[in-house]
């Protein structure tokens, strides 16, 4: 098995981001136009990187956030188990303050250990994280060594523990914005180390606008 370097990216900005929205796996929302100008401007950081392999989720804002890598002939493929979390009855629904409330209940329960917890109708931490070691597998056993992955803010934290045996408990720690960077680093001891954290170097020049 070759050596991984993973960049991983979360998408670029929704609509349903900008105004605070809940998105989850059940929103299949386009980015915008400031989602766009992320993706441009990171494809522009990046576009003389040597990506093997490209992986989105099967929802249409982490293909669309890197779209132009896969215009270069970079193959791809969808993982529908890099996903973002279901939210259930909570997506599509304004993040008001009784909302809020609820959130950093679960938020808790989490942190105190009951991965089992899930928002009504929606995933628990340890659901997500059953089908993302199958994607993170896929990702391992597949082709290439410098893979390029477009992901979903909660799914990339638990993404992040699951891939550096991180705690669960712990995974807020992994803090990311939109088309925001990750890069991960396989060690010949085959386990991973992070050489870029939540990285927006490449997004500077658009909070200039």
């Amino acid at each position: 098995m070759n050596r991984k370097k993973i960049y991983l990216v979360r998408h670029g900005q929704t609509d349903f981001n900008l105004q605070g929205v809940v998105q989850g796996s059940g929103i299949d929302a386009p980015i915008n136009e400031t989602g766009l100008a992320q993706a441009k401007a990171f494809f522009e950081a990046y576009k003389d990187t040597h990506f093997d392999q490209a992986y989105h989720t099967a929802l249409i804002r982490t293909r669309q956030s890197i779209q132009q890598f896969i215009d270069l002939g970079i193959p791809s493929q969808a993982l529908p188990e890099l996903n973002e979390i279901s939210w259930g009855d909570y997506e599509g629904t304004p993040m008001t303050p009784e909302e809020g409330e609820y959130y950093r209940h679960m938020l808790h329960q989490w942190q105190q250990g009951n991965l089992d917890y899930a928002i009504a109708g929606g995933e628990s931490p340890n659901v997500v994280a059953t089908r993302m070691r199958k994607g993170i597998e896929k990702i391992l056993t597949g082709p290439g060594e410098t893979i390029l992955v477009c992901m979903h803010g909660r799914a990339m934290r638990i993404f992040l523990s699951l891939i550096l045996n991180y705690d669960m408990r712990l995974m807020d720690q992994f803090e990311h914005n939109n088309l925001c960077l990750y890069v991960l680093e396989q060690l010949p001891d085959d386990t991973f180390v992070v050489r870029k954290f939540n990285d927006q170097t490449h997004l500077a020049a658009l909070s200039q606008l």
